[in-house]
């Protein structure tokens, strides 16, 4: 029987984003939910994990809220320079690694900042199920619903078959050579990719899609911070 252990790794959190749909005086990561901010719950998923080796959060060289977080004194998290976009302030942040020691095989999850309901027994299934992956994946969840395509005008065009459709998620795993170097040349080549797996796939590689649970959600609009400010008011459970 093969018995898969969790490799050591690396996170980086990309936190220079503003979040424009929230509507909100601050970017979102630093609103309040549960008497803490965003960022520190989804700090919180990875800090006491055994393997962690250490992390990098990308932020905005003017950001007036980092610094007054107690986080951002914190030994295990260094500060790297936040971008134009998600793909420069992850590149940020593996370069902030590869000056901690961080090597070219090296696993890193980059995280979503403002995605704070990471189970726990989620993030080790994607280590364990990833750890001899050649390539890296990412959490998902299979489609639920009908999925339609739908025109400029507003009609639907067709009906999308959701049975090969995967919702990606955070965190998404890949060795830091490998991710640096697809992340460089799609930024090269003008190439603007949304996520970490998209730069892969430009690349050629095929990542795995690890099926995770439906509430790792991200918060991108205020329902969702009330969704989640609600769970935690019951208590959360993983």
């Amino acid at each position: 029987m093969i018995v898969r252990t969790q490799p050591a790794f690396w996170v980086v959190i990309p936190a220079a984003g503003v979040g424009s749909r929230m509507r909100a005086d601050r970017p979102k990561q630093y609103l309040q939910l549960g008497g803490r901010s965003i960022i520190e719950h989804t700090l919180d998923c990875f800090l006491d994990h055994p393997a962690l080796a250490g992390v990098a959060v990308c932020i905005a060289s003017d950001d007036p809220y980092w610094p007054n977080l107690r986080y951002a004194n914190d030994g295990r998290i260094q500060r790297a320079p936040g971008g134009r976009e998600r793909c420069d302030s992850v590149l940020n942040g593996l370069r902030q690694l590869g000056e901690l020691g961080a090597n070219e095989h090296d696993w890193v999850l980059v995280h979503d900042a403002a995605r704070p309901n990471l189970a726990r027994a989620d993030l080790d299934k994607l280590l364990t199920e990833l750890a001899d992956d050649p390539v890296g994946g990412l959490l998902a969840v299979p489609a639920r619903d009908t999925l339609k395509r739908v025109g400029p005008d507003g009609r639907v065009i067709e009906t999308v078959d959701r049975s090969v459709i995967w919702q990606a998620f955070t965190p998404q795993m890949f060795r830091l050579g490998m991710l640096r170097s697809a992340l460089e040349a799609a930024l090269e080549a003008g190439v603007l990719v949304t996520d970490e797996a998209s730069a892969l796939e430009w690349a050629g590689h095929l990542p795995k899609v690890i099926e995770g649970r439906a509430d790792n959600l991200k918060v991108t609009r205020p329902e969702d911070l009330e969704w989640l400010a609600q769970r935690w008011s019951a208590g959360r459970s993983h």
